[in-house]
């Protein structure tokens, strides 16, 4: 017996495509969380003044800089796939998903350097204490903020992957835009935490 596609993945009483209505729910949970989160930074940024601008001054800005730009690029290739599997090029798609992924896959490894030069300084020749979430309530909300953050990049990383397999098969092109709304929201947040973390709060 061939394998049927769940009705309710072909159809929707609201008039918009059940998986692009799914990925928009996540995004409005998660915008409760980030908001969340966002808000109760600034609300103790504003009581803590000099002292969060010393600990902020710790964070390493061409870190926080670069992994900009890479999302950026990341979000432009994401666009690039998508528009070619709109036109059935599965072979420009599957590249640029690809590209995507290299792109997190860079972010994540510009992370996981800062991480480790503040929780093991030793590593890098350093001599200053070493940081953690449980150092400040600065810290902590770095830690926690960019640590969920991460975990999303992570997990558009894994998605996008099974897409590009589909991709290049020519099957349900319809999630490359799925995972771009993901990716681009994914983006947002990191534009956000960006000036918070490594420009705003050192001012």
């Amino acid at each position: 017996m061939a394998f049927q596609i769940p009705i309710a993945t072909s159809r929707s009483i609201t008039g918009v495509p059940t998986g692009r209505l799914g990925v928009w729910w996540i995004i409005a949970s998660e915008v409760v969380i980030f908001g969340g989160l966002l808000a109760s930074f600034l609300m103790y940024r504003l009581q803590h003044g000099d002292e969060w601008a010393q600990q902020a001054a710790q964070t390493k800005l061409w870190c926080g800089s670069l992994n900009t730009f890479v999302l950026l690029t990341s979000s432009y290739f994401v666009v690039l796939a998508h528009k070619a599997a709109g036109e059935k090029k599965l072979d420009e798609a599957y590249k640029y998903i690809w590209w995507t992924i290299i792109g997190g896959g860079i972010f994540m490894c510009v992370k996981f350097y800062e991480y480790t030069s503040k929780i093991f300084p030793h590593w890098y020749g350093s001599d200053h204490d070493p940081v953690t979430i449980t150092s400040s309530v600065f810290w902590a909300f770095y830690f926690i903020a960019t640590a969920i953050h991460g975990f999303h990049v992570l997990c558009g990383m894994i998605i996008m992957a099974i897409i590009a397999h589909d991709v290049r098969k020519g099957e349900f092109l319809h999630r490359v835009e799925n995972i771009g709304i993901y990716w681009h929201f994914v983006d947002l947040v990191w534009i956000f935490l960006f000036p918070l973390f490594y420009i705003a709060s050192g001012l």
